[in-house]
This record gives C-alpha cells, structure tokens and sequence, in this order.
C-alpha cells in the first residue's frame, strides 16, 4: 500500500473552498459583505504569492464559527457543498482518486483550510483521512483558535510527519503529492512522486526545473 496524498484546493476542486465560505458568508448576511470581501480576497491574493500571514488569516475565517450555532453552521454547509462546491469537484480528479484507489494505495487529503470547511468535502471524495487545520472547541462552541500546527506550507510536513508516527505500515518511502501551489513546495520536495497539478506560475517552474511531473485535471 502506497501513501497518496493530495491538496484540495484548485487541485481536486476548481475553486478554493476558504475563499468561497467566505464569500458564501457574505451571501447569508452572516459578515459584513464589504470589509469581509475586502479582507478575504486580500488574503487570497497573499496566499497565491506565497505571503500569507495564516494565523492573521486564521483570525479572521474563524471567527464567524464562534458566532453562531452547530445547528445554524450545518444548516449553511449543506447549502454552501450543493451551491459553492459541488460544481467545483473535478471529474478528472475523481478519476485520479479511482485509480489510486484501485492500486489499494491510503488516501490523503491535507489541507490549509480548516477542518469545518473540508471534513465534509473530504467525505464527498471518498478518501482515507484528512489533514486539516484544526479548530479548537469548548463546551461544544467553537472558540476561533486554533489547535496544533496549522497544516500550511512547512506545517504541512509537520502535520503528515506527526500523523505518520500513528500509522505502523504507511510511510512516505513510496508516496505520492500532488498540489497546485508553490505553498506546498515543502511536502513536494519531500516525495519520491511529486506532482504539479494545473500549477501556479512558481510552482511549474520549479517543477520543470525539477523535472517534476505536471499533469492537468482540467482539460
């Protein structure tokens, strides 16, 4: 059994499922629309140049969890998989799941986005586990902090590396990523099968300087 590990956003689904809560928040009327958009395609762009403060990010994303109830957040996530992510979940990526799956290789998703947010897309997909960024809970509330190491850029090789110590047969000796974004370079460096998936500009450049394969799911 190999380990597969995949990102999620623009790589198994054609949109960012952070951004896209958010900007499905500013539907609700859960958040001030204008600041909130303002504040969350800033921090989109920061991240797609690989400058993102994650922990001031982080700040601001989570905070509406703390606001409202389980019942009312469940409620808008089911609307938020029919209207923001379904569309989003790319056939040729659910083919590449297949045939991993048929390999009887362990599949992964890790993630920079939360936990809340992904948990139920990663269910969707049909995969093994998920890596995510995790958000702290107290007395069934969430209280906008987060626990652990935030699975982003280095934090994601900490977070699989501290995953891995529970797994007794898993290991990265065989293992597969695939990713779009440069913020993953770290991970992608640490795997024998390192895949660049509809790439960010830096990425592909350091894939074809790597001679990394690049693959599309998109055409």
């Amino acid at each position: 059994m190999s380990l597969a590990i995949f990102d999620l956003d623009n790589t198994l689904l054609s949109c960012d499922s952070d951004h896209a809560w958010g900007e499905f928040l500013i539907e609700q009327g859960a958040v001030d629309g204008e600041a909130y958009r303002r504040a969350n395609d800033q921090y989109l762009r920061d991240y797609q140049a690989g400058e993102l403060d994650i922990m001031a990010y982080l700040a601001m994303a989570l905070k509406p969890l703390t606001e409202h109830s389980d019942e009312q957040l469940k409620a808008w996530h089911q609307q938020f998989m029919a209207s923001k992510i379904e569309p989003h979940i790319l056939p040729r990526g659910e083919e590449l799941l297949a045939w991993h799956r048929q390999r009887g290789d362990f599949l992964l998703v890790v993630t920079a986005t939360n936990r809340f947010i992904t948990a139920p897309i990663a269910d969707r997909l049909g995969v093994d586990d998920l890596i995510a960024i995790e958000t702290e809970r107290e007395q069934g509330r969430y209280t906008g902090r987060v626990e652990g190491v935030p699975s982003y850029r280095e934090g994601k090789v900490t977070r699989v590396n501290q995953w891995l110590e529970s797994q007794p047969i898993l290991t990265l000796d065989d293992a597969w990523f695939y990713s779009d974004s440069i913020n993953d370079r770290f991970l992608l460096e640490l795997v024998p099968n390192p895949v660049a998936v509809d790439p960010d500009a830096e990425l592909r450049r350091l894939a074809e300087s790597r001679d990394w394969r690049i693959i599309s799911l998109r055409d």
